[in-house]
């Protein structure tokens, strides 16, 4: 008890001229909590990142056809077996992370898929889940985001399949996405393969 009390006065003497108390005039409400405002470097990096990010995006902007709003979507790359399909279709794969681009504009949706294709690759994650939204009309937002999602998928060469979710992941709001198995990845397995064989 007395080694607390001593270690509080030690304390008290340290800080006591460090620290002032507030004065009796100001409450929290009239302390200034406004963010302050970016400096002119701060908004040249993030324009030079963005800028970066852009120039990165090989997703195709042009037109693309949409999809008839009731129908399931799936693809599945030469050489991937129907199996590994028929699994994902069914929600046999756990998603490892999802993307949410409901009601977000077209050009976001863009970027946020590429950015988030690429930081699943680089985390070694295989499976994904895209959240996009159904509409009931073709030519709603969700649908066209949709369509947009199918066409962009296929434009990555990591992407081995995809297929519309099951109903307790979004339905047809929602695609599941199957990565390409990263080096890294492959060798663990080869390594644990050989340490089983002894």
């Amino acid at each position: 008890m007395n080694r607390q009390c001593d270690e509080d006065s030690d304390f008290m003497q340290l800080m006591a001229d460090k620290v002032r108390p507030v004065s009796k005039g100001r409450d929290k409400a009239s302390l200034d909590s406004r963010p302050a405002t970016p400096s002119e470097a701060q908004l040249a990096r993030r324009a030079s990142a963005q800028a970066e990010d852009e120039a990165a995006n090989f997703l195709s902007d042009e037109f693309v056809e949409l999809l008839p709003a009731i129908d399931p979507i799936e693809y599945r790359r030469d050489g991937i077996q129907t199996g590994v399909l028929d699994r994902l279709r069914q929600g046999g794969y756990n998603p490892e992370a999802q993307l949410h681009l409901i009601k977000r504009p077209l050009r976001d949706c863009r970027q946020a898929l590429f950015r988030f294709i690429e930081d699943a690759t680089a985390h070694d994650l295989r499976c994904l889940l895209v959240v996009h939204g159904r509409g009931r009309a073709e030519d709603s937002h969700a649908n066209v985001v949709r369509s947009y999602v199918a066409k962009w998928l296929q434009q990555f060469e990591q992407v081995q399949a995809y297929a519309s979710a099951v109903p307790s992941h979004g339905g047809i709001g929602a695609t599941y996405v199957m990565l390409r198995k990263s080096e890294r990845a492959r060798a663990r397995n080869r390594e644990r393969q050989q340490k089983r064989r002894g």
